[in-house]
């Protein structure tokens, strides 16, 4: 995470906490960025993209921050989920519902497992630009720019494709307005009621194994919620819930644009999204991400990987919540089913030990991508649940709380991730790999992992 000596960094951004600005970040080196050809035009973007209105507001990321310290108090669990990568081109009503749809179906499983409010944030209305492993792509000869994204260059293997093009960072922005827009309306409208979680079915899955289990269980909360009403009257807040979005902030230029000061709340905020995160590729202690993370005022999260130790994550926790502050900070450990036992108990231990308040979700999906023999990327359900399953026996054993999942998963019938409820193969892949980037859950093994979730917390954890 750091290339230099960790306590030297601390010193040195807290010496500079002063002057932190939104383009501080600037100053330091930044990985995982575009190249772009054109100076003028980037900044051209960035102040077109400045001078639009923000896509959340200061008091919904306010009420995020309490929310994430309630989860870290065991009185709320959350449930991040969304796609890999978002396409410009999947934003349209029956692929944000279907989203909508699972993250809903999800939570009311949890609600109705776990006995305590869930959490709802989803990886969407911003998820636009995604880290590489290199700059460049050679095929048959030809080398060119790696896909970053939508926000960034296009899929096609063609110069003018791959090109970093700054006026996507306004058509990035236009796309999140359009989903946040229509996910909002479907929540004020009542999709989200709990009075009819029937609206939230996907039509594909009737015929999945799961299928009889989840209406049984919609049944018993609707028979539950007249029950109570008949007894009570109408009770207020089953009609609607609360909803976040978040994204990787990966795109400093993106960011900074819409880092904006309001009245009667002190700092800056990031009005790009309720709840940005740093991935595992740009969180060093001296890098630019983490310097742009410390000065805003939102909810943060950082994704955490089997190689860091707590020599290194100890030193981050100070830069980006000197001060301690609840809801502040999440961290997602992604280690992967083979090596979380023997990488996540020491920074359990570590960071109990030190007094730290964090959010603690696992993210049981990065660590265990594999390639296939026909060349798709995929993941094993069996090692998706098998780390998930792991992290929960973990956090008992340390005395500390799994307050969270972090997944990629979509409402479309896609088969991208093997096994599962209908134990899907390798050639199965072939049938409905759509993911330009990595392997997602579909419905029926996003709910067989909420119902992981259920049994594993009624075994123990609270």
């Amino acid at each position: 995470m750091s290339r230099t000596d960790p306590m030297k960094a601390v010193s040195a951004l807290h010496a500079g906490q002063a002057g932190w600005a939104p383009q501080s970040w600037q100053r330091r080196e930044a990985l995982q960025q575009p190249r772009y050809d054109d100076a003028a035009e980037l900044a051209a973007a960035g102040a077109q993209l400045s001078r639009l209105p923000p896509l959340v507001t200061s008091w919904e990321v306010l009420a995020l921050k309490q929310a994430i310290a309630e989860a870290q108090q065991g009185q709320r669990f959350l449930l991040q989920g969304g796609d890999c990568a978002e396409s410009f081109a999947d934003c349209t009503s029956p692929i944000i519902s279907n989203r909508l749809k699972v993250l809903l179906q999800m939570s009311l499983v949890l609600v109705h497992g776990l006995k305590k409010p869930v959490l709802r944030v989803g990886r969407f209305a911003g998820q636009y630009a995604k880290p590489r492993s290199t700059d460049t792509e050679t095929r048959d000869g030809v080398t060119l720019p790696s896909f970053r994204g939508d926000v960034v260059n296009g899929p096609e293997f063609t110069a003018q494709a791959r090109r970093a093009d700054p006026q996507r960072l306004i058509l990035a922005h236009a796309h999140s307005a359009l989903t946040m827009n229509f996910v909002r309306a479907l929540i004020d409208g009542g999709f989200a009621d709990l009075h009819h979680p029937e609206y939230w079915g996907l039509a594909w899955v009737e015929h999945s194994p799961l299928a009889a289990e989840y209406r049984e269980m919609v049944t018993g909360i609707g028979n539950s919620l007249r029950f109570m009403e008949t007894l009570a009257g109408p009770i207020a807040g089953f009609s609607r819930v609360d909803f976040f979005t978040s994204h990787e902030a990966l795109l400093l230029h993106y960011e900074e644009a819409l880092t904006r000061q309001v009245p009667r709340h002190e700092g800056w905020f990031n009005l790009s999204t309720h709840f940005p995160w740093i991935g595992m590729r740009t969180a060093a202690l001296d890098g630019a991400h983490v310097e742009y993370f410390r000065g805003i005022r939102n909810p943060v999260a950082v994704k955490v990987g089997p190689s860091v130790t707590p020599e290194q994550l100890l030193p981050l926790i100070d830069v980006l919540n000197p001060d301690d502050e609840p809801g502040r900070l999440t961290l997602i450990h992604r280690m992967g089913n083979a090596k979380i036992a023997a990488a996540l108990p020491a920074l359990l231990d570590a960071v109990k030990r030190e007094g730290r308040r964090v959010l603690w979700v696992a993210d049981p999906m990065h660590g265990n991508t594999e390639s296939t023999s026909n060349g798709h990327k995929t993941r094993r359900f069996d090692n998706i649940r098998g780390e998930l399953d792991q992290a929960f026996d973990i956090h008992a054993a340390a005395g500390t709380r799994l307050g969270g999942v972090h997944l990629e998963l979509t409402g479309e019938d896609v088969t991208e991730c093997m096994g599962g409820a209908r134990d899907l193969s390798e050639t199965d892949l072939d049938r409905a790999y759509k993911s330009m980037v990595d392997p997602r859950l579909n419905y029926e093994q996003s709910l067989e992992l909420a119902m992981l979730i259920v049994r594993k917390s009624a075994g123990g954890q609270g």
